[in-house]
């Protein structure tokens, strides 16, 4: 890989240290298990959670003369990743040996890819932002390539007081590593890159992206400079697995490079991993380069090829990512970028989203999206997939404002008890008499009353008519938040002698 900088040097990203101002460089290597009922060389499981060592084959266990078949789903789901990256499909890919001997990998090397992996180079728009203007700021991140290898398994040092155990489940599963150029300047722009890769891999359903469970984890690679100088020396963070550990290994990385290179000393190139406990990254071993591999292509596989036809065929019915949603909701939906953002920023979200706004007022739509429910569910520690509330319930509620049956804020009454109780929001306000006052003889009654009762405050309001409100809030609050709020404020008005 060559690096090139393709990025002008941005005061306002410089990390401050004693003797001036720095510069981060970061690239990631993110490794993505793809989505298949089986492994990528063989026909065993690839079922999360089951006991230790259940969806083992003979294959993956390395007995001899147990030769690797091709998973063609496999191959599927990496180039339409790549094609949802925006990215080259290499139609002719070698699969090469990477030697190394750890317990989790009994063959004693991975099947991978080095010089001709099946995706080349692609790209990746972020946005950072809004800033106090309402602004966002799109970033072009560059992706190397994607190529197909074996997963190891795993080595458990907690199970035995004097021995580690080996789980050889996800040995053999199929991942994606999707490497990025080495474009992000920030920790900020990082977890952006890291959120915005998950979010097209979980939309085009070639990986789940559930990083607690390891199906989703980055490599991260740091390294600083003085603005405007060649690339420093940089360090691998392995198998960072929380996009908020991301952001925090960078910051500490960072800044102990500076420390180093401040006080007159040298980085060693070296693999690092981070603790989320210390909040600090450790020396874990010294930085392997590619000759350390002796890779050589595998001789019991041959070369991946595939035409045109195939590749045609996937792209054909790639699903609407996120970019494209999001322009698509600005433009026929009159929602704000930032509204739109946070809607596409998961698939579950934006198709709940659209399921609501379904011959609706979009921006209405969003707003009890976001605000109410999103909100309601962050504060019950539920995700959208879990949310108690339905589309229907929760367009049902929106009608009933719309038709004048309910108010406002008796909308977010009504909703609070569908969240906790379920129901049929129309029948829950004909339960429960509560639909709003609209008979306009009922309202001027209390209207009257109020004003009756409160001489005092009907002169302050005739020396200053901006203080009508708490006339309006005063009959709100007598008829139970049921009374029209436009016919209110229209009595009052009326009754005060006030102009509109």
């Amino acid at each position: 890989m060559t690096l090139v900088d393709v990025r002008t040097p941005d005061p306002k990203r410089f990390i401050p240290g004693a003797t001036g101002d720095w510069e981060v460089i970061i690239g990631m290597e993110v490794h993505a298990q793809v989505l298949s009922k089986s492994k990528l060389f063989s026909g065993a499981s690839t079922e999360f959670g089951k006991p230790a060592n259940s969806n083992v084959s003979l294959v993956d266990a390395a007995m001899p003369g147990m030769l690797p078949v091709i998973n063609e789903e496999c191959v599927r789901q990496a180039v339409r990743t790549g094609l949802g990256l925006k990215a080259q499909i290499n139609k002719r890919s070698v699969f090469d040996r990477k030697n190394y001997f750890y317990p989790d990998l009994p063959q004693g090397y991975q099947i991978s890819q080095f010089k001709d992996p099946i995706v080349g180079e692609g790209k990746i728009v972020i946005s950072l932002g809004p800033d106090r203007q309402g602004n966002f700021e799109d970033i072009e991140i560059g992706i190397e390539r994607l190529h197909l290898e074996q997963d190891a398994g795993k080595s458990m040092h907690d199970q035995h007081a004097t021995m580690s155990y080996v789980d050889l489940n996800r040995s053999g599963v199929a991942l994606m590593e999707i490497v990025s150029k080495p474009d992000m300047r920030s920790s900020d722009e990082a977890k952006a890159y890291m959120t915005k890769l998950r979010s097209i891999v979980r939309y085009l359903g070639t990986c789940d992206g559930n990083m607690d469970e390891g199906s989703m984890r980055a490599d991260v690679n740091v390294s600083v400079r003085r603005p405007g100088e060649a690339f420093g020396t940089r360090c691998e963070i392995k198998n960072v697995n929380s996009i908020r550990f991301i952001g925090q290994a960078i910051e500490y990385e960072a800044r102990r490079q500076i420390g180093i290179l401040e006080d007159g000393g040298s980085i060693d190139q070296e693999t690092r991993l981070f603790d989320p406990n210390k909040g600090e990254t450790r020396s874990m071993r010294s930085k392997e380069d590619a000759h350390d591999y002796r890779y050589f292509p595998d001789p019991d596989l041959l070369p991946l090829e595939f035409d045109d036809a195939f590749v045609a065929g996937l792209e054909k019915h790639l699903p609407e990512l996120p970019d494209d949603k999001k322009t698509r909701f600005v433009r026929e939906l009159g929602l704000s970028v930032y509204d739109a953002s946070v809607l596409v920023s998961e698939k579950a979200i934006a198709d709940y989203f659209e399921a609501v706004a379904e011959g609706r007022d979009g921006k209405i739509a969003a707003n009890w999206v976001i605000n109410d429910l999103l909100g309601a569910l962050n504060k019950i520690g539920k995700d959208i997939e879990e949310t108690p509330v339905s589309p229907a319930q929760l367009g049902g509620i929106i009608d009933l404002i719309k038709a004048e049956t309910i108010s406002g804020k008796i909308a977010k009454d009504l909703f609070e008890i569908v969240l906790a109780e379920g129901g049929d929001p129309a029948e829950i306000v004909e339960a429960r008499g509560m639909k709003q006052v609209t008979d306009t003889g009922a309202i001027e009654k209390a209207v009257d009353e109020i004003i009756a009762a409160n001489p005092d405050q009907v002169a302050k309001v005739q020396a200053k008519p901006t203080l009508a409100g708490w006339f309006v809030g005063q009959v709100m609050k007598a008829t139970g938040g049921k009374a029209n709020p436009q016919a209110v404020q229209a009595l009052v008005k009326a009754k005060l002698g006030i102009e509109e």
